[in-house]
């Protein structure tokens, strides 16, 4: 299978099935002497791990990571490093009537069509589950970022219909509550509403916004290897987004460029900066030293036990109602996830503009 690696010098490749005995990662090209222990890793794992809430999957996977390779005393060796997180809690069983049939909303019909079979226990490499791995090597991408003074946040900006309130935002109350909305009355009002689809055998989706602060200016490319098209790739590679947008985002097409333009200004110390930031922090694909600033649109859960209808493999429509363990809403989950692959954007864009000019050379080698 092709299509389970991202990035140029920074190179994830991630490996394992939802109902296998394990998946992980394989992360090649993180510099030598990074302090790294499974520790810094399993802060974020955690985040992401399944069974902590009503509104998600009741699967109880403890997703403890074990570093197989590439970290000696406690610091990286330069060398690939190998990640695992065990399958502990697969109840295949659960899945065995939908082998024959093609869930809505899923990829089985198409993984059937371009390989001739599909592994339908919880749906194999097309499982969010997959996303643990990720997670666990953009731990490593956030550490390095955290070095340098970099920060990536993100929050659940909605959930269905509920939108939190920008002026009560507080990203530490996205750390408390189970559904990571910064604005804790917004949350209480998810909660209710995930509730009404829960009892309707129904599910939800929402909005995820992530910030980046810190980057400095310069970073990624004007042509293919453009910041934004890097992010938008990574983010969109997560299975449950739909949409992507970055700055104002599609508003822009109402916009006129005299509202939409960021004027340049000097700030503080003397350093360029901007008065506003439509821009979302990237001009021409290369950041322009404000906060980098996007959104993510994330669909409802497609594994729902209200009817549908599908297809089978001999051609014949059908009524289905999924059973087993599904997270209700996928979004508060995917906070990470979106943090998790962020982080590898950046990090291997940085250590791409290494080259950039021959004073970075010479830096190094002088």
């Amino acid at each position: 299978m092709a299509g389970s690696t991202i990035g140029n010098i920074f190179r994830v490749s991630t490996w394992g099935e939802s109902h296998g005995a394990a998946l992980g990662a394989v992360v090649d090209g993180c510099p030598a002497g990074l302090p790294l222990c499974e520790e810094d890793i399993q802060v974020l794992l955690d985040r992401r791990k399944p069974g902590d809430s009503k509104f998600a999957t009741q699967r109880k996977e403890s997703d403890t990571v074990e570093i197989l390779s590439g970290v000696f005393e406690g610091k990286t060796t330069g060398t690939p490093i190998s990640l695992m997180i065990r399958n502990t809690s697969q109840r295949s069983k659960d899945y065995s009537e939908i082998a024959e049939y093609y869930r809505p909303g899923h990829a089985d019909y198409g993984f059937d069509m371009k390989y001739g079979f599909r592994d339908y226990r919880g749906g194999g490499r097309s499982s969010g589950r997959e996303t643990a791995a990720r997670v666990a090597a953009g731990a490593i991408a956030m550490k390095v970022l955290n070095s340098l003074g970099i920060t990536v946040s993100a929050y659940t900006f909605s959930i269905g219909p509920v939108e939190i309130d920008r002026g009560s935002f507080d990203i530490e109350e996205s750390r408390k509550n189970k559904l990571c909305m910064p604005d804790a009355q917004a949350a209480e009002k998810a909660s209710a509403f995930l509730e009404e689809c829960m009892a309707d055998s129904d599910s939800a989706g929402g909005i995820i916004e992530c910030f980046v602060d810190g980057m400095m200016p310069g970073i990624g490319d004007t042509v293919f290897e453009k910041l934004d098209a890097n992010l938008g790739k990574a983010i969109m590679s997560i299975g449950a987004v739909k949409g992507f947008e970055i700055g104002d985002g599609f508003s822009v097409a109402g916009s006129r460029g005299s509202s939409n333009n960021d004027a340049f200004v000097i700030a503080e110390g003397g350093t360029v900066s901007k008065a506003t930031n439509h821009s979302g922090g990237i001009l021409g694909g290369m950041s322009d030293g404000s906060r980098i600033f996007f959104r993510a649109a994330i669909k409802p859960t497609p594994s729902i036990a209200k009817q549908q209808k599908t297809v089978n493999r001999s051609g014949e429509e059908i009524d289905i109602s999924i059973h087993g363990r599904h997270d209700p809403i996928i979004v508060p989950r995917a906070v990470v996830v979106v943090e998790a692959m962020t982080a590898l954007v950046l990090v291997d864009s940085l250590l791409m503009n290494m080259g950039a000019k021959m004073e970075y050379l010479d830096r190094i080698y002088r």
